[in-house]
């Protein structure tokens, strides 16, 4: 992998993140408070999804 598609990767998270704050600040706020009320359990369970989509992803277009 190149430094420019790491780097430009890294924008295109940067962007898409965000996106919610910028439009709906207030939204964002009541979403990452409910992100708070979760356990670590939980919270993990998210990312290890989150993380196995993306590789999917990036398998799928690979």
């Amino acid at each position: 992998m190149s430094a420019e598609i790491f780097w430009s990767a890294l924008a295109l998270v940067l962007v898409i993140e965000g996106i919610l704050p910028f439009v709906s600040p207030g939204g964002w706020r009541r979403g990452f408070g409910q992100l708070m009320q979760l356990r670590d359990g939980q919270l993990r369970f998210f990312g290890l999804c989150s993380i196995l989509l993306g590789l999917f992803l990036l398998w799928v277009m690979g």
